[in-house]
């Protein structure tokens, strides 16, 4: 009797499945490529690698990415941080330095170690595939920022008229991935307000008359 309870108490606990499906494995797979890229970097991903992050099987990430690149596009256009308000402290000054500490947070983040692990290692060849990503979610929307900072400042009279060629949009981008790409050191929040009292804003402010 005590032994047929017991084994009709244990059918109904049946095992929980802890197997991902959907959505859900699809996001996982997706967070291991991102971490891998950060922590090993392009040359060194592999398939295997992001399945066994993701605690799945190889099969279930090849079935939805043939390739790494395809995996990888997908990981960066879902995980690279929103760029997508400009800062509005009341001075072109104030507004370009919050907007570079915003700009430094994306490219400190795991995504953006991410694209920087792709920048940096990837040839021609395969750095092509991720083009469109890198203009849509990263140049674009930054450039955009950028303008709407000196737009504003225009309005305020504390930018020159005249301030809009595109090299001044790319001047603080240019000097931020140059210290990190080529110097491979960060930039601190005194470093960023020295870039601009020294750059930016004599760049930018009108000319005394």
């Amino acid at each position: 009797m005590a032994t047929s309870r017991l084994t009709a108490a244990a059918g109904q606990f049946r095992p929980v499945s802890l197997r991902r499906r959907g959505l859900v494995l699809e996001r996982a797979i997706l967070e291991s490529a991102l971490e891998q890229l950060s922590t090993v970097g392009w040359n060194a991903l592999t398939m295997e690698g992001v399945a066994a992050g993701a605690q799945t099987g190889k099969a279930a990430v090849y079935r939805r990415w043939p390739s790494k690149e395809d995996l990888v596009a997908d990981a960066l256009r879902a995980g690279l941080p929103d760029l997508d308000e400009a800062p509005d402290r009341g001075g072109i000054r104030e507004d370009l330095y919050e907007l570079c500490r915003q700009v430094r947070a994306a490219m400190y983040s795991k995504p953006g170690f991410a694209l920087r692990s792709v920048l940096y290692e990837c040839d021609s060849g395969a750095a092509e595939r991720f083009h469109g990503v890198i203009v849509q979610q990263v140049i674009e929307p930054s450039t955009r920022l950028f303008r709407e900072v000196v737009r504003r400042g225009m309005e305020r009279g504390d930018v020159r008229p005249d301030a809009t060629s595109e090299l001044v949009f790319d001047v603080i981008p240019g000097l931020m991935m140059y210290r990190s790409k080529v110097c491979g050191s960060e930039w601190t929040d005194e470093e960023l307000a020295e870039m601009i009292d020294r750059i930016m804003v004599p760049l930018l402010r009108p000319v005394a008359g």
